[in-house]
């Protein structure tokens, strides 16, 4: 499940409660694109310490509940390290949230990891981009319905298409430059 390894990744960065979890989806982490609630972050720390992959430290608070604070464990390190120098498979969906998490999650652990990452997606992005059929014209068309309109029909289509261009055309960019970015990166270091 994705959501253990967004939990992994964040306590690799430092100890949170569940709560401290959520928050940090909502603020920081709210452009990863994977919301989710509180009970099931708690659900997932439960499962978590089960496997040994965190454990929990109780911490006193005055006036309230007391907190669990979680920490990734060495088992749990080295099931991030596995899941992310695992091989990236994108997704059919243009922007797909796993995509954000791998490369957030298994590229903050070494930037050669991100770069193989983007350069997966990038790939697969041009690819299929390439493939992509232009949007049926009037004469394609054979409305079921009396009124439709088939030259507004195909305008509508038009409308649709070119806005799923300019947002792949906007994610391929994005991509570029993100390789460029780390490959630079890479050269320095």
């Amino acid at each position: 499940m994705q959501l253990d390894y967004v939990i992994l990744g964040v306590l690799a960065l430092r100890r949170l409660s569940g709560y401290d979890l959520r928050r940090w989806m909502e603020g920081r982490g709210r452009y990863i694109g994977y919301g989710v609630q509180l009970p099931q972050i708690y659900r997932r720390l439960a499962k978590l310490t089960e496997r040994g992959w965190v454990d929990f430290e109780v911490d006193p608070r005055e006036g309230r509940p007391d907190a669990k604070v979680y920490r990734i464990t060495e088992a749990g390190r080295t099931e991030l390290l596995a899941w992310a120098r695992s091989p990236f498979e994108p997704s059919p969906r243009p922007m797909d949230p796993d995509f954000t998490l791998r490369f957030v999650f298994a590229g903050q652990i070494d930037p050669r990891i991100a770069l193989d990452v983007v350069r997966t997606e990038l790939e697969y992005r041009r690819e299929h981009d390439a493939r992509s059929p232009a949007p049926p014209g009037p004469s394609q068309l054979e409305p079921q319905l009396p009124d439709l309109d088939p030259s507004w029909v195909g305008e509508v289509h038009t409308l649709a298409h070119e806005h799923g261009y300019a947002t792949a055309s906007a994610y391929i960019t994005w991509l570029e430059l993100t390789q460029a970015r780390l490959e630079a990166r890479l050269r320095r270091s």
